[in-house]
């Protein structure tokens, strides 16, 4: 499956908003970055769906420019004024060439999915490989408001239940794109969070 960081560039703080293209050309995740339109044009013209893994600003903030220019069918656990698809845990969406499994992933965010396939995973902010915090493994921060590293604990203990073995791609919310053994990387952010030491130790 062909997928394109398309906020790779962003001189802003953003998610990582990644662009699957094939027979299902798909947005997971629109980002905060202006110009977000002009990027995902670089590689299609029709933009078919957007998935959100959850709706933190940084995720949602070029939600409307996204549809506004692409009228794309948007995906979303919780509701959105631009969803025009529910998704829960066990459901299957369509993301360019693949079928994804909807992993409900919450402690990070209420509304936080994963979306996992044979070769790919969409982790959101659940789990990611690194963001400087930690390199290899990390885990979506829980020290804010409604957040919960107890329910994130679960929800990668979920997300390692139900990934196939043999996933090879990792495109995580944050920080760097990873290839190579997916559930390695997950096992070891779970390591990590199951500790409790905070994550970011001087806030």
């Amino acid at each position: 499956m062909e997928v394109h960081h398309v906020t790779e560039d962003a001189e802003t703080f953003t998610c990582n908003a990644y662009l699957a293209v094939g027979d299902h050309p798909t947005l997971v995740d629109a980002g905060a970055m202006d110009g977000i339109v002009d990027a995902i044009r670089e590689y299609t013209d029709e933009l078919e769906a957007v998935v959100m893994t959850h709706q933190h600003g940084d995720h949602v903030a070029q939600l409307e420019a996204v549809v506004e220019a692409f009228d794309p069918d948007v995906y979303a656990y919780a509701d959105h004024p631009t969803r025009t698809h529910a998704i829960d845990d066990g459901d299957t969406v369509a993301i360019g060439d693949e079928e994804f499994e909807v992993v409900y992933t919450p402690g990070h965010a209420d509304d936080h999915v994963s979306l996992v396939s044979a070769s790919s995973l969409f982790s959101g902010d659940v789990v990611v490989h690194d963001d400087g915090a930690f390199d290899y493994g990390s885990f979506g921060r829980t020290d804010m408001a409604g957040q919960s590293r107890e329910r994130l604990i679960e929800s990668i203990q979920d997300l390692l239940e139900r990934m196939p073995d043999g996933v090879e791609h990792m495109y995580a919310g944050h920080g760097g794109v990873f290839h190579g053994d997916v559930r390695d990387v997950v096992e070891t952010g779970l390591e990590r969070a199951e500790k409790r030491a905070p994550k970011y130790p001087d806030e």
